[in-house]
């Protein structure tokens, strides 16, 4: 397995996890087909050209992290922060 694969799975899980679980919106499938794919194409391109695209893996998570995916979706880390200050509830 390429140092890519698991920052792309992730990053796809992070997004579904976040719309799905948190927000109750449908699961939109094209999210997981994508982060498989994704991972499929970031592998082959690490064999290539390695630290770049570890790098834009990277680059990819921290993104969905902090960019709404989905308009009226809050971000992941706005997600986390609401739920900081209620208190974790």
């Amino acid at each position: 397995m390429s140092q890519t694969t698991g920052i792309i799975l992730a990053t796809a899980a992070i997004t579904v996890a976040n719309q799905s679980i948190f927000h109750d919106q449908p699961v939109d499938w094209r999210v997981p087909i994508a982060g498989g794919l994704a991972a499929l194409v970031f592998n082959g391109a690490e064999r290539i050209w390695p630290q770049p695209v570890v790098l834009l893996a990277w680059t990819g998570m921290v993104a969905v992290l902090l960019t709404r995916t989905t308009p009226g979706v809050p971000s992941p880390t706005e997600s986390a922060l609401t739920w900081w200050n209620k208190g974790g509830k």
